[in-house]
């Protein structure tokens, strides 16, 4: 198995999660997390690119927020409970918001559109999400690299199962998803 995943990564470890993590990631960074302690890639160049990739697509995400605002929002009714719910924990916890929105499940992709379409400033917003994108890319890279550890402890040679322990947890995104989609179309 190693032999098949070696070239891959190879090709597109660290691009793919730098592209994975402008756009979603917290999968992206747990399976490369994985694949650091499986030795494919170095935990350093995953937490880098994880932070990269977070921190362009939060910028971007925040300049367009700025630029089409409310209308951007509005033209997506999926995403306006989701401005309701940002909106009420910005009025009270602004610097707590940027900092963490990374870590809470369902106000990720929609916050930093909102807070470009609030009196944030960027130069404030860019500082914060830095800080955030980074504490984000530890922790969930670590996550992943420390899950393997643990796999590692409960089965043995964890590269026996490597790729049914990647397709496990595409498997548990994807399950995920698909069920907050279904409760989100029921709303």
């Amino acid at each position: 198995m190693a032999m098949e995943l070696t070239p891959f990564l190879e090709h597109l470890g660290y691009v793919g999660i730098l592209i994975g993590t402008f756009f979603e990631g917290e999968t992206i960074l747990v399976i490369a997390g994985f694949l650091a302690h499986q030795d494919y890639l170095g935990l350093p160049g995953v937490i880098s690119a994880a932070f990269a990739g977070a921190m362009l697509g939060d910028q971007l995400y925040f300049h367009i927020g700025r630029w089409k605002g409310r209308d951007f929002i509005a033209a997506r009714p999926a995403l306006e409970q989701r401005r309701q719910r940002v909106s009420a924990l910005l009025g009270k916890h602004q610097t707590g918001l940027i900092l963490g929105f990374r870590f809470v499940y369902g106000i990720r992709t929609v916050t930093p559109f909102v807070l470009g379409a609030s009196a944030v400033s960027p130069l404030r917003f860019f500082f914060l999400n830095a800080a955030g994108a980074l504490a984000w890319a530890i922790v969930i890279g670590s996550a992943g690299f420390y899950f393997g550890a643990a796999l590692e402890k409960l089965l043995g040679r964890v590269k026996d199962y490597e790729l049914l322990v990647i397709a496990g947890l595409l498997a548990v995104a994807i399950s995920l998803w698909l069920y907050r989609r279904r409760g989100a179309s029921r709303r």
